[in-house]
C-alpha cells in the first residue's frame, strides 16, 4: 500500500496490482479509510481517496455541486493515467458515481452503487431534513449514526471499529461537512440515467433504513444493464460489517463476462 500526496486534487491510497483499477468513493462525514476491508481483497489496483472537504482534501468553494466531485474524480484518474475504471460509490459516494457515470460513461468498465438513496418518500425526506437541521444547530455529528450503520451485535463485538468511525466523524470540519451533507439531503434523483450504459450493480443491506432495498430495487429498474443484490443482515455500512459478502458480490460483478 502506498500513501501518496502527489495530487493537488486529493490525497489517496493506491494499492498497485494488475487488471483494471477499482476506484472507491466514501460517504459523507467519512474518509477513504472506510475501504480498508476492500483495499487488499481484490486482484485489481485499488484506489481510495478523500472527497472534497473530507480527510486531507480541502474544499475552497462556498457553493458546490455534484459536478465538482465528478471533476475531482476525473482529474485524479487522468493524473494517474487510468483509461478505464471500475467505479464503486457508497452513500453520497454513489450519488457522485451516478453523476460521473452520466458524464463520463466511456471511462467506466463497470459501476457499483452501494447503499444509494433513490426516490425518498415524504417521510424519509423529512427524517433527513431533520437530521441536517440538528447537525447545523449542534455543530457536531451524533454517534447515533453508527446505530443506523451497523447492527448492535457487530458494534458490541467490534469496539475498535466503533471508535475508528466515531473518530472520523469527530474530525470533520463542520463547515465543509454541512456543505456536502446539504447536497446529500437535497438530492433530487435528476440524473440522466439513460446515459449510463456500463454494466451496473445496485447493492444495499437488507436492514439499511436510509438506503432501503426498495430504493435499490427502483433504482436498478432505472438503469439499463443493471442488476440488484441485497446483502443479508447488512445495514448501511455493510461493506465493513459484511465485507466478505460485499466483496464477493462486487468481484462477481466486475469479472469478465
Amino acid at each position: 500500500m502506498i500513501n501518496a500526496k502527489d495530487s493537488k486534487e486529493t490525497f489517496y491510497i493506491l494499492n498497485k496490482k494488475e487488471e483494471i483499477p477499482l476506484v472507491l468513493i466514501h460517504g459523507v462525514g467519512l474518509t477513504h479509510k472506510i475501504w480498508n476491508p476492500q483495499i487488499d481483497a481484490f486482484k485489481n489496483t485499488v484506489l481510495a481517496y478523500d472527497i472534497l472537504g473530507h480527510g486531507n482534501t480541502p474544499l475552497n468553494k462556498d457553493k458546490i455541486s455534484f459536478d465538482d466531485f465528478s471533476q475531482q474524480l476525473l482529474n485524479l484518474i487522468d493524473e494517474l493515467n487510468f483509461k478505464k475504471i471500475h467505479l464503486i460509490g457508497f452513500s453520497i459516494g454513489s450519488l457522485i458515481a451516478r453523476n460521473f457515470a452520466t458524464k463520463y460513461n466511456e471511462r467506466l468498465d463497470s459501476l457499483t452503487l452501494l447503499c444509494s438513496v433513490f426516490q425518498r418518500s415524504k417521510e424519509q425526506q423529512q427524517i433527513v431534513n431533520d437530521r441536517f437541521e440538528l447537525s447545523k444547530k449542534s455543530k457536531s455529528l451524533s454517534r447515533q449514526a453508527l446505530k443506523r450503520w451497523f447492527t448492535d451485535k457487530y458494534l458490541e463485538k467490534n469496539p475498535r471499529i466503533y471508535e475508528e468511525i466515531t473518530s472520523m466523524l469527530e474530525q470533520n470540519n463542520m463547515k465543509n461537512f454541512l456543505k456536502v451533507y446539504e447536497l446529500f439531503v437535497k438530492h433530487k434523483d435528476d440524473e440522466k440515467f439513460d446515459s449510463i450504459k456500463t454494466k451496473t450493480l445496485v447493492i444495499t443491506g437488507e436492514n439499511d433504513a436510509g438506503s432501503t432495498p426498495e430504493m435499490s430495487k427502483n433504482l436498478s429498474k432505472k438503469i439499463t444493464n443493471s442488476k440488484l443484490k441485497i446483502v443479508n443482515n447488512g445495514k448501511h455500512l455493510c461493506s465493513i460489517e459484511c465485507a466478505d459478502d460485499v466483496n464477493n458480490i462486487i468481484k462477481d460483478h466486475i469479472k469478465n463476462d
